[in-house]
């Protein structure tokens, strides 16, 4: 999270945030949209931006991309990418999944294989 930050705060948002985050997911799970849920029209990307605070190190990062994109998205599949994948391959697939054609963002070196 952050090197200056208390470890009670620390505690208080790994232990209080999944559970929130549950609830959200299952509100959107609940909501019809035409044939399906509001859960399955949505992409939603939950997860930390760096591994360790310390080294300013962004590999094996523990991320969790949830909701169909309305069909735009392969569910219920574990992928661990190799360790020099940078993390903006994935929100440059992300945003191809939303219609937004961009060939660079970031450190990306290239699109994932999403959908």
């Amino acid at each position: 999270m952050t090197r200056n930050a208390g470890i009670v705060f620390v505690l208080l948002v790994f232990v209080a945030t999944p559970p929130v985050f549950a609830q959200f997911l299952g509100r959107l799970q609940s909501m019809r949209e035409g044939d399906g849920t509001l859960l399955d029209r949505s992409m939603i990307m939950y997860g930390c931006g760096i591994a360790d605070s310390n080294r300013h190190t962004h590999e094996k990062l523990p991320i969790l991309l949830m909701g169909g994109a309305n069909g735009g998205v392969q569910t219920g599949r574990h992928i661990a990418m190799n360790e020099d994948t940078p993390v903006a391959n994935l929100f440059l697939s992300m945003m191809d999944r939303m219609g937004v054609d961009q060939d660079k963002f970031g450190d990306s070196s290239g699109k994932l294989e999403i959908a």
